[in-house]
């Protein structure tokens, strides 16, 4: 039963994904035609600014308090802990879209990083490997889409999750499916585990961004561009930096200052 079940959920992604691709391919033609390179596409305003409104609801409602309510009560010691615990549980989908890439520099690199930091980091909770000059560096199948030449496709807003685009939503979906831990708690039926860890990557996500999302609120006149201007520009480093040309540059760290994630997970 149990893989009759994970039978149903693979073809039921992987038409999804499918789906996200064609969109994502679609809008890639749409957009060369009505805007320039590094333009923000967004033809879903108006269902997009609504969503937006949502978000910030349930955000004001219960994301930021407890995300406050978290840094009140956590010491940043323990914070940075978290994180980089988090950080070393995804090392595999990193390698795997260095590797997808073609970087194999940047994919030793996350093999080293999570072998010192699990070995001699107490499991992750240090970032040994950061002092050896093994920085970490976010990487995701969004990106590896964008190195393969795909745009970004529609700008999308996505209550709880926060801004993505047609193309990083297939990432997100891809690198969500693949990820070898999650595959290894669903398939030994421990996916509390899993619910966990994306419960805490929230709580973490959405502290970290406490003060840059204060400061855009307050001092943007438009508030929802100032957020999709943010996310286009993050993005756009991130992905230059993994890009061949690129990839000399990204050691002056061209997002430098920007939360490390794959998404602005609000």
């Amino acid at each position: 039963m149990r893989k009759e079940r994970y039978r149903k959920i693979a073809a039921t992604f992987c038409a999804a994904t499918a789906m996200c691709v064609l969109v994502a391919g679609c809008s890639a033609s749409t957009e060369r035609a009505n805007y320039q390179p590094g333009e923000i596409h967004d033809p879903y305003e108006d269902f997009n600014r609504t969503m937006f409104d949502v978000h910030n609801a349930v955000d004001q409602a219960v994301l930021e308090p407890a995300a406050r309510g978290y840094r009140a009560i956590t010491p940043k010691l323990v914070r940075d802990g978290v994180t980089n615990i988090l950080r070393n549980l995804r090392s595999p989908v990193n390698m795997a879209n260095n590797l997808l890439q073609g970087n194999i520099e940047g994919a030793a690199g996350d093999l080293s990083r999570a072998v010192i930091n699990t070995s001699f980091g107490l499991g992750g909770f240090l970032d040994i490997a950061a002092d050896t000059g093994l920085e970490y560096k976010q990487n995701d199948f969004g990106q590896t889409l964008a190195v393969w030449g795909v745009d970004h496709g529609p700008y999308l807003f996505i209550p709880v999750w926060g801004p993505s685009s047609a193309r990083d939503l297939t990432g997100l979906a891809v690198d969500s499916f693949a990820d070898p831990l999650r595959l290894y708690l669903f398939n030994t039926d421990r996916e509390i585990w899993h619910y966990g860890r994306m419960a805490a990557t929230g709580i973490d996500t959405r502290e970290s961004l406490l003060d840059a999302l204060d400061d855009l609120r307050r001092n943007s006149f438009d508030y929802y561009a100032a957020v999709r201007s943010a996310y286009y520009q993050r993005r756009q480093a991130m992905i230059n930096a993994n890009r061949p040309a690129g990839r000399a540059a990204a050691q002056a760290s061209s997002y430098e200052g920007y939360p490390d994630y794959d998404e602005w997970d609000w």
